[in-house]
């Protein structure tokens, strides 16, 4: 569904990817793991066609993302979960949901679009009267399933997520996880996921690559990750200072 063939991006003389080699099968669920810095929202940002690699060839699903003509009707094939849930304070959290099924070639009748976001609510375990509030009435963890509701809502075949535990507590990040992963079954959606939080891989990914310094250093199943010889990942999955990384001290 997702190729990455030798792609490369800088900004200025900073090298950021330096020849990433990625795929992703459909259906399935990849997280890529690495330092802040390390490229892996970029990564992201040139699969949506945001940012223009330097060098270096993006398929969705055999198409080049470069090469796209339409882009509303390419970005229309994507969810995605940001860090920080990213809401419109200004709206009500059904319209954060059904965002794109307002507007644009998803456009659909308003009383049609907020039927869905009600759904989409109560699928990620939010009852109906949370419609009507707005974002700065909801926890962390209500905004997140937000988020989350929003990704889903147009039925997407592949889904982003970016830290999607980032500032939750334990319980909650648990909960987050296990949503994302039966919703990705369940919609049998391709997902790429970007953390630094070593539960949520385990819990969400079929696939695990180790992004650093712009290359991918590891990439294998979930169940092989822990066995695995690679120096880099060793270090990072088990929080050493000590290793090939380099941190400061």
């Amino acid at each position: 569904m997702i190729e990455l063939e030798n792609v490369h991006k800088s900004f200025g003389s900073k090298q950021i990817l330096r020849g990433v080699n990625l795929s992703v099968e459909k259906g399935e669920s990849l997280v890529i793991i690495g330092g802040s810095g390390m490229g892996k929202s970029v990564t992201l940002k040139c699969v949506l066609g945001l940012i223009q690699p330097d060098q270096g060839i993006i398929r969705v699903n055999g198409e080049d993302v470069t090469k796209t003509g339409d882009r509303d009707a390419f970005l229309a094939r994507f969810g995605m979960l940001f860090q920080g849930a990213a809401l419109f304070d200004s709206m009500p959290v059904w319209q954060n949901v059904a965002f794109r099924l307002l507007r644009g070639s998803l456009k659909r009748p308003k009383d049609e679009a907020k039927e869905i976001a009600i759904e989409k609510l109560r699928r990620v375990g939010l009852t109906p009267d949370v419609a009507e509030l707005f974002p700065a009435e909801l926890s962390g963890g209500m905004q997140k399933r937000v988020g989350l509701a929003r990704a889903i809502a147009t039925d997407p075949a592949i889904i982003f997520f970016d830290e999607p535990t980032t500032g939750l507590d334990p319980i909650m990040a648990g909960v987050i996880n296990d949503l994302i992963r039966e919703i990705v079954e369940e919609m049998g959606a391709t997902a790429m996921t970007i953390t630094h939080d070593m539960t949520s891989v385990r819990a969400i990914a079929d696939k695990v690559a180790m992004l650093h310094a712009g290359k991918i250093r590891w990439c294998g199943p979930v169940s092989q990750m822990d066995t695995a010889d690679d120096p880099y990942l060793h270090q990072f999955i088990t929080g050493s200072a000590d290793g090939p990384i380099e941190t400061v001290r």
